[in-house]
């Protein structure tokens, strides 16, 4: 069990297989990207495997999130999903992307044995997308989202950040279009994990700002707290159901109290949370030869220590060294 001092137990890892990624958002990185990870930094895929197996039969995790950076562009994934759904127990899988690739790999990656996707998506309009990912992918992202849905690799979830100037009154127009396509959406507040540390409490979309505009169109009937459980987002029926919006409010509405993850970066790390600025290295004793049971228990130690909460209300708050990309979100 990864327990920690106020007695919350982490049963939900979220793996990041790379820090690369094939877009550079504004609220993530610089235009020109970031240095790289080198490859013997990096988790190999047998690496990645053990640790989710120790994860799983050690530390009852039930969940594992796969994340990047861009996690399509690892190219062992399918692999790596084929290999953790065999495990017993076998944990529930799911894939967060910025569906670029989906198109040609959401069918292998169901066949793997994953269960369902989370796809970022900031707008519905092309030339949006183009000046907030700095790339001309959107229909890419579209097309990916089309054949997740096809795949089976359901609920399709769409995460949505909103930033002031550029795309901040699109909330109603995405939540039509999800529910006409039976996707589920999900708004995140931005958060202050940008590598360039540009980011500003005063100017970002909140989740009442989201929430106000979304009633200019819709009825919303929020859900208790019961159906939420340690998810981080909150959630409305929409309407009278069954479609549901949701929005994860970091920033002003924080759930630490609730948190369950415990989070692997790309070259073997522990992250306690996204707003963690300690590490705990498990890539070391894994290369050390180390036994399972010695890396869960370095593992158990890192959860043991996890703070009470992001600390993002603290006026002493120091945004991590690591952007998003780098973490895995």
């Amino acid at each position: 069990m990864l327990i920690d001092t106020f007695g919350r137990v982490a049963t939900d890892l979220r793996v990041s297989l790379t820090d690369r990624c094939n877009l550079r958002c504004t609220y993530c990185m610089p235009e020109e990207g970031l240095q790289w990870l080198a490859k013997p930094d990096l988790l190999t895929d047998d690496e990645i495997v053990r640790l989710i197996d120790i994860a799983v039969t050690h530390l009852g995790i039930e969940e594992v999130r796969f994340t990047g950076g861009e996690p399509l562009l690892r190219a062992g994934l399918v692999g790596i999903v084929e290999r953790v759904a065999a495990l017993a127990p076998r944990p529930q899988m799911s894939l967060t992307t910025n569906g670029i690739g989906l198109r040609r790999t959401a069918a292998a990656l169901k066949a793997a044995g994953l269960d369902r996707v989370n796809v970022s998506l900031d707008t519905l309009r092309p030339d949006v997308f183009k000046t907030l990912t700095r790339r001309d992918r959107h229909k890419d992202v579209i097309e990916g989202l089309e054949a997740a849905h096809s795949a089976g690799l359901t609920p399709v979830k769409i995460n949505s950040v909103l930033m002031p100037g550029l795309n901040a009154d699109e909330a109603p127009d995405l939540l039509a279009w999800a529910v006409a396509h039976d996707y589920e959406l999900r708004f995140i507040e931005q958060m202050p994990l940008d590598a360039q540390h540009g980011w500003k409490r005063d100017g970002m979309v909140t989740a009442g700002d989201i929430l106000a505009s979304l009633r200019t169109r819709f009825e919303l009937t929020e859900e208790g707290d019961g159906e939420r459980g340690s998810a981080p987002a909150e959630r409305w029926t929409v309407d009278g159901g069954p479609h549901r919006v949701g929005v994860i409010a970091s920033v002003t509405r924080p759930f630490c109290a609730a948190c369950d993850r415990t989070r692997l970066t790309a070259d073997g790390q522990v992250r306690t949370c996204l707003f963690a600025t300690e590490e705990t290295d498990l890539r070391a004793a894994l290369r050390s030869d180390a036994p399972d049971e010695e890396i869960a228990r370095i593992w158990r130690v890192a959860m043991w220590g996890k703070k009470a909460g992001a600390g993002l209300d603290d006026p002493s708050f120091v945004q991590p060294d690591r952007p998003m990309s780098a973490i895995g979100g």
